[in-house]
Order: structure tokens, then sequence, then C-alpha cells
């Protein structure tokens, strides 16, 4: 991915840097621009249910900022108005990739989506979820 005209990547590192969730959390920014961005996250214990997989509102998390992030390439600042995902299988790995698109961006309205893959010890990823966000720009 590249950087879009007008975008600062360095920017997009500093907001995941400066939202405590995101810290705490691990969250990566690994690339972004054009309307798309990859985050990554390692495996912790402590995000885990109660059944030793990927706690479901970490998912959520990790999409959520996927789509919003990959928003802001395009609109800058943007909050949530709407997000819903599906979860496709357990979420067990040594690491998370999360993928955001940007698939339409209005000025009162943009929508994005993300898809979260699990990797393994192996570099192997499997599909575990897919979620979908409709964002306001804050300038808007």
């Amino acid at each position: 991915m590249t950087t879009g005209e007008g975008f600062d990547l360095q920017r997009l590192v500093a907001t995941n840097a400066s939202a405590a969730f995101n810290r705490l959390a691990g969250f990566e920014v690994v690339a972004a621009g054009d309307g798309k961005v990859e985050l990554r996250m390692a495996w912790s214990d402590d995000f885990t249910q109660y059944v030793g997989h990927l706690h479901a509102g970490m998912i959520a998390a990790l999409l959520d900022t996927a789509c919003g992030f990959a928003a802001a390439t395009v609109v800058g600042g943007v909050t949530a108005s709407h997000f819903s995902m599906n979860c496709l299988r357990p979420a067990v790995g040594r690491s998370f990739v999360a993928r955001g698109v940007t698939v339409r961006a209005g000025r009162r309205q943009v929508f994005a989506r993300a898809e979260l893959f699990a990797e393994d010890k192996q570099g192997e990823t499997a599909l575990v979820a897919t979620g979908e966000t409709v964002l306001v720009p804050l300038g808007a």
C-alpha cells in the first residue's frame, strides 16, 4: 500500500499510539494508504474468552479500528455510527491481521469493511471474521 495524496502515515501511527486501548491491545499499523489499512496484533492470553479463543470484543475492536483507519486515509478523522461483524470460526493463532478497505467515501458517511485473519506458527492464515462500519467524517 502506498500513501494517498495528502495522507500522512506517521499521523495514523501516532493516532494509533495515542489510543490507550490500542496500546494495551498491542495494535500495530503495518501499512496504510489509498483507502486501505493493515493492522497486526500478537496473541495474548489476556484477551481470550473462557474456551481459549480470542474474545469477540477484541475481534470487534480490530475490525472496527481497521475500518476507521482505512476511512481516515481518505477523509481524515472519523467516528463510527454503525458497526457489525460476523465471526466465521474460532479465532486462535500466534497473531492476527486485520485488513480494512474504504468502500465508499461521501461527505456525510463513509462505508468501510474489514477482514480478520489468524496466523499460525507456520505463517498460514485463515479468515476468522469480517466486519462493516458506517462512519461519519469528524469535519462533517
